[in-house]
């Protein structure tokens, strides 16, 4: 990786679920690096209160759509092509994660995580179709995850990994499609990151004793950080990366490596 400082000077990068963990620190290394953002979180509040704490870094906008509501997503749509048409970054970060057995599952647990992946998919056609209509070259990187690539006993997640799986697939397929146009598309995929997903099922007084749970799980000895995936991410948005697309990129302590 290189040593040269990173520069977002005059570039905006809109982060899907940007209010929190990972997404929230994404934003908050473009704006360290000169640049702008535009965050969006499942409500207004949650949108208003991450740019709050954002804008001590740069400028920064919150917008809120809930990502199940396919309304909702049309609606920030309009609006990214409306007022934000100019940024050429995009950062698909919003998740859950509720481990269940696989005949466990819902219908309403598959589908949870199957509409986060429709309005990726819409989301990011409406942002590349804006830099194409500029002809602007641009960058996009996909939250991926290890689940997608090997199963882990201790956390059954059929539904969770197959919809991870679908968006490394569609980080290839798009590469391949916006390369002609300068877009570059890329995904990184974490292991254990400490953020506030595992809320889902793990109270959040126990969190951190939880989460510890797993630093051996990961050859390197610890779980990762928001930081840990965001120093990535702005790598791979950045023109220090030109000649990288269509990757995915593991970011898990070594995991995919092997075990201890």
């Amino acid at each position: 990786m290189s040593t040269t400082p990173l520069d977002f000077t005059g570039q905006k990068v809109i982060v899907i679920g940007g209010t929190s963990g990972m997404g929230y620190a994404v934003a908050r290394h473009v704006l360290d690096a000169g640049g702008t953002a535009v965050v969006t979180g499942r409500t207004q509040p949650n949108a208003d209160e991450a740019a709050a704490a954002l804008s001590a870094y740069g400028k920064v906008v919150g917008l809120a759509a809930d990502l199940a509501d396919p309304v909702a997503v049309d609606g920030l749509r309009v609006i990214l092509t409306e007022e934000h048409a100019d940024a050429a970054l995009l950062v698909n970060a919003a998740g859950v994660f509720a481990p269940k057995p696989f005949v466990e599952h819902t219908g309403e647990d598959y589908d949870r995580y199957q509409a986060i992946n429709r309005a990726f998919f819409f989301l990011t056609q409406t942002v590349a179709g804006n830099m194409i209509a500029r002809g602007t070259k641009g960058s996009i990187v996909n939250i991926g995850s290890m689940w997608a690539h090997q199963a882990i006993a201790a956390t059954p997640s059929s539904a969770y990994s197959m919809a991870k799986a679908g968006l490394h697939s569609l980080t290839q397929h798009l590469a391949m499609e916006l390369a002609p146009h300068g877009i570059r598309v890329n995904a990184v995929a974490p292991a254990v990151v400490r953020t506030p997903i595992y809320e889902e099922f793990i109270p959040k007084a126990d969190m951190d004793s939880a989460l510890d749970g797993f630093n051996s799980f990961h050859p390197l000895g610890r779980t990762g950080t928001p930081d840990d995936i965001a120093a990535t991410v702005t790598f791979l948005l950045s023109d220090q990366t030109d000649w990288v697309t269509g990757a995915v990129w593991d970011i898990d302590g070594g995991v995919m490596a092997g075990r201890n």
